[in-house]
């Protein structure tokens, strides 16, 4: 359960409103909101001080001094929006992307916590936790137990010490995700140990079973986990619920699957919306144009989910099975002040958001933006090594293909790959995983990339090493000096010419900016890379998965080409 940070004397004050010895800071007069708990709209007052909610109901504050009392008769309130499961370091950061987010509606997250344990220590980390915090917004986490890839520092970044100092934090509310679950099978019992310790605190464990049998899917639930949000299918969506699982529907980039799972689930008159929650799963910057959560209520309204149920899955569900509805989730006494007001339950994108009893958005307008964040902690990318003739050599009996954007598998290479330069008639490209600090490197092919993609390279990985692709050598290495310059990024080169590119200069990894530059800059690369042959639809998410082991069938990783079916090393890395 999150941590309560109200203090004796604020606790005392907000109880003095109520006597009517001190004024609310905020009235909204004439509400007609969502209780969610009757699962009713109903009309009353709700007087807010600070950032709690101190009473909802028919009486008015018989004190009102300053006071700004809203008239909202006519329109429509419910809580604001909760993403219960999401990635906030897809190009952009944290805070960027909850100020963009917060917009819409959507003023609360439970995050991934990967980007902070490969960049940081924890004693670097938790002081950005902490500064988070004290937006007006609510962050809350998720402790990873692997790294999704094969790295010779796995026990280095998730040490057994550094495991349990996120699991001892409040703002900790799960464990997870489990992509890394085949070790359990396997006995791995320090995996198991990291579990038990979540549970023992009161933390859910999230799994990531996708297609999984109903045999893992008991045995998971055997071992500890409480949810999942990889179905895929409507029958996925019901063994989950026959075994007892939080099951949150996804509706993202890659995985847009919200629609077909309630249009399924709407037909067959399944009585689950109160298990049922959504996420857009750390979805690419241009996925969110139209939205976040306030998206995925849309998509439940167009598919015939009622307003209150489709209200309560991105909100008083969520709260409820986190265990925090005493804080989040609902329009009543004691809660923080986070509201959204609509103009009528079919329109889930708010033309006002209070997050904590700040205005952040008024009249379709914003009018504040959630403080910046110094990332200054994280080191920047600093390449001090550079790339010769002899690293671009090319020969080697196993490539990689793409089946689709994050789905790869083992081809075997028949060209003869000595020549600085590849055809165009064909979509094979050089591939190569460098490491970051210049100690080794992997080299391969890749098939199904592109067709003419002559430069290309990327610090934006699951591991934040260099990934380059190409068919020119030369213009490969110009890509990889572009991405020096610019201290990290991605850099698209052709004929010795950037033709776009995207500064990650915090860490290398993420954007220093605003969500609606970044999806500019997104959508450029994204046209140009169609524009040379790229056939799939989300190439961030293919630079992030072509290292993540926890995807069939074969991968590019630290350690080498690995085979996850086999859990072997196929082709090791090369040291320079």
């Amino acid at each position: 359960m999150p941590e309560i940070k109200w203090k004796i004397n604020n606790i005392r004050e907000q109880v003095s409103v109520i006597d009517g010895k001190k004024a609310p800071t905020i009235v909204l007069q004439n509400a007609r909101y969502l209780h969610s708990m009757f699962k009713q709209w109903m009309t009353g007052n709700i007087w807010i001080l600070h950032d709690r909610i101190v009473y909802v109901g028919s009486e008015m504050p018989t004190n009102l001094t300053n006071t700004e009392v809203v008239d909202v008769a006519g329109k429509t309130i419910v809580p604001g929006y909760i993403e219960p499961h999401v990635h906030p370091f897809q190009l952009y950061n944290p805070q960027s992307f909850a100020d963009f987010s917060a917009q819409t509606g959507t003023t609360t997250f439970i995050s991934d916590n990967m980007t902070f344990v490969l960049l940081l220590q924890n004693k670097k980390a938790f002081p950005i936790l902490d500064e988070l915090s004290k937006a007006p917004f609510s962050f809350y986490w998720w402790a990873r137990f692997d790294s999704q890839t094969e790295r010779d520092n796995e026990e280095e970044l998730y040490s057994n010490a550094s495991v349990c100092e996120w699991l001892e934090r409040q703002d900790v509310l799960l464990g997870g995700e489990l992509t890394g679950w085949p070790r359990l099978v396997r006995g791995d019992d320090q995996m198991l140990y990291w579990m038990q310790a979540a549970k023992n605190k009161g933390k859910k464990i999230e799994g990531h079973f996708p297609g999984a049998s109903e045999r893992t899917l008991v045995r998971m639930r055997l071992f500890g986990a409480d949810g999942d949000h990889e179905a895929m299918t409507v029958d996925e969506v019901e063994s989950r619920i026959l075994h007892g699982y939080g099951v949150t529907l996804r509706h993202s980039s890659i995985r847009p699957d919200l629609p077909h799972l309630l249009k399924g689930i709407v037909e067959r008159e399944l009585n689950i919306f109160d298990h049922l929650m959504m996420t857009t799963d750390g979805s690419t910057p241009s996925f969110h144009i139209d939205g976040v959560m306030d998206k995925c209520i849309q998509v439940a309204l167009n598919q015939g989910v009622a307003p209150i149920d489709a209200y309560n899955m991105a909100t008083y569900n969520v709260a409820r099975y986190y265990n925090m509805s005493n804080l989040h989730g609902l329009v009543a006494t004691g809660r923080f002040a986070n509201i959204n007001i609509l103009v009528d339950e079919f329109s889930p994108t708010p033309e006002a958001v209070l997050s904590k009893g700040v205005w952040l958005k008024r009249d379709g307008k914003k009018v504040q933006a959630l403080p910046k964040v110094d990332w200054s902690s994280i080191a920047n990318l600093s390449l001090d090594f550079d790339l010769t003739d002899d690293d671009f050599q090319f020969s080697m009996p196993i490539g990689i293909e793409m089946v689709n954007d994050v789905i790869t598998k083992p081809y075997s290479i028949a060209m003869h790959s000595r020549k600085k330069d590849l055809s165009t008639d064909h979509n094979e490209s050089y591939l190569m995983l460098v490491d970051r600090n210049g100690k080794w490197r992997i080299n391969t092919m890749i098939k199904g990339f592109a067709k003419s993609v002559k430069g290309f390279a990327s610090s934006y990985s699951n591991t934040g090493d260099i990934i380059l692709i190409g068919k020119n050598s030369k213009d490969m290495k110009q890509a990889f000096n572009e991405l020096k310059k610019m201290k990290g990024g991605i850099v698209l080169v052709e004929d010795g010419q950037v033709v776009t590119a995207i500064p990650l200069t915090i860490g290398g990894t993420l954007y220093d900016g605003d969500v609606e530059a970044l999806t500019e800059k997104e959508l450029a690369l994204k046209e140009a890379l169609v524009a040379r042959g790229y056939t799939q639809s989300e190439p961030v998410y293919t630079l992030l998965f072509l290292q993540s082991t926890h995807l069939p069938y074969i991968r590019i990783t630290p350690r080498g080409i690995f085979d996850v079916m086999k859990n072997t090393v196929m082709l090791p890395s090369v040291m320079r």
